[in-house]
């Protein structure tokens, strides 16, 4: 039987936009441009068209959840609008994804990337044992300032994201200012690599769906919220298009005084290069910094989503222990024990994410093509499973929500879904089958175990 919900109304719209703008903007700008200029050929005129082509994907499917939010306000919203849609036993599968996937793999992973800034302000190896070092002390870190202050937390999220804004709106004005005047931009626009990779605007779409990533992990707060049908809604869509234009500001900037080729050339230290160039070499460990605290707020969001995941199932009678982990901390007002098991769950896609994916004697760091079961970049495959596991909500809609009109019924479930299914082909063919292969094994898996502890739970009651 559904507890009822205890945790406290403390925010409003600002911590709502802070989550959306602070969890999609974090490390993805900053490293998947490269790759996305190296997967398009060199082609800022194909990069810029990707990135347009995720963001009107997000704008398309955050307006279709913006109706939910409006309707539906319990704990955890898109478990929400599952259980609404569909039934509890296809929510609680959602649930169960994005408590045991979605949300812990990517914390993790900005914890590691935020890391490996660090190393590199450091003057050590970006990937080595000083990254897996750091990534720990934060990733503690942030889980023991989300457990026992959260409001402290919700200031630090909304902060992070102000600071996070700074150098990327100075980089995107000067940048273009720059490189409109001594024509770069232009140049770029016209400008392809032969040595780029063969993957496309397809394989890039897939990529760059990372940096966008995240914008649906803010309706974890919406029975937190002083006003969640008005606030969450305007987080979601003023959200999804500021980080769209933003993006395309900031990319396009890049060549104000760097060629395409040397963009690509530049690696993982292209904000260090880019920003040096166009402010002043002395910049060049401020926008490190800001890079840094960029990451730890959007890890910060996730990790925020990460502890409040099991006890959105808990509160409903569902998942592992679910009277320990419904339970509420009568000093913090947190569910402490969720907490601990998210923390856990961080651990292990940190592990994954370090020792099977970038370094480590199982690790193929980042080149080619893993052959390992657990190798696939995470951060990468979960989002675009996220998108499919939207496709029978989006169904739903369409046969069941008569007192929609016929956009809200029609018209953006019809086109978030073709998004969506877009999404899904695009990392078939970034990821090729056999890598797909195995990545839905292990998700196969996981979710069998959760089915199971569902059926217990259930038993029991």
């Amino acid at each position: 039987m559904e507890k009822e919900n205890r945790m406290e109304k403390r925010y409003g719209l600002p911590t709502a936009l802070s989550m959306v703008i602070g969890i999609v903007i974090g490390s993805g700008i900053f490293f998947k441009a490269v790759k996305l200029l190296k997967l398009t050929n060199g082609s800022m005129k194909d990069a810029l068209l990707v990135i347009g082509v995720v963001g009107a994907i997000c704008i398309v499917c955050s307006l279709f959840f913006a109706n939910m939010g409006r309707e539906y306000v319990h704990c955890n919203g898109l478990v929400d609008y599952a259980e609404a849609l569909i039934g509890e036993k296809y929510a609680y599968f959602i649930g169960w994804f994005m408590a045991i996937f979605y949300n812990p793999i990517i914390g993790a992973t900005l914890c590691y990337i935020g890391a490996s800034y660090v190393s590199l302000l450091l003057g050590k190896e970006m990937y080595g044992q000083t990254t897996l070092g750091f990534s720990i002390l934060f990733l503690v870190v942030l889980t023991v300032l989300n457990m026992l202050s959260p409001k402290l937390a919700g200031k630090f999220q909304v902060s992070t994201a102000v600071i996070k804004c700074i150098p990327l709106i100075l980089m995107s004005v000067v940048g273009i200012i720059i490189g409109l005047s001594n024509g770069n931009c232009a140049a770029a626009l016209n400008s392809v690599i032969e040595e780029g990779s063969s993957g496309g605007i397809l394989a890039g779409v897939c990529a760059f769906a990372f940096s966008y990533e995240g914008w649906i992990a803010s309706a974890a707060i919406n029975s937190e919220l002083k006003n969640a049908k008005r606030d969450l809604p305007l987080a979601l869509v003023i959200g999804c298009i500021f980080c769209t234009l933003l993006y395309m500001a900031y990319v396009l900037s890049m060549s104000a005084t760097l060629s395409t080729q040397e963009i690509v050339a530049a690696g993982d230290s292209l904000p260090v290069l880019a920003f040096g160039n166009v402010f002043g070499n002395a910049f060049s460990s401020i926008i490190l910094v800001f890079i840094i605290i960029s990451c730890l707020g959007t890890a910060n969001g996730m990790i925020l989503c990460t502890m409040r995941s099991l006890y959105s199932l808990a509160i409903r009678g569902l998942g592992p222990m679910p009277k320990v982990l419904a339970d509420v901390d009568k000093d913090t007002g947190m569910p402490l024990k969720s907490c601990i098991a998210g923390l856990g769950l961080l651990g292990f896609w940190l592990f994954q994410t370090s020792t099977l994916f970038f370094q480590g004697p199982l690790a193929f760091n980042g080149t080619g093509n893993p052959e390992w079961l657990l190798a696939w970049e995470a951060d990468e495959i979960c989002i675009i499973t996220l998108y499919a596991l939207y496709v029978p909500m989006f169904i739903f809609v369409m046969i069941k929500k008569t007192n929609y009109n016929f956009l809200q019924r029609y018209v953006l479930p019809l086109l978030a879904m073709i998004a969506s299914l877009f999404m899904c082909y695009c990392c078939y063919i970034s990821y090729g089958a056999k890598q797909v292969l195995y990545y839905l094994v292990f998700f196969a898996i996981i979710m069998a175990v959760g089915m199971y502890l569902m059926n217990s739970s259930k038993r029991k009651q």
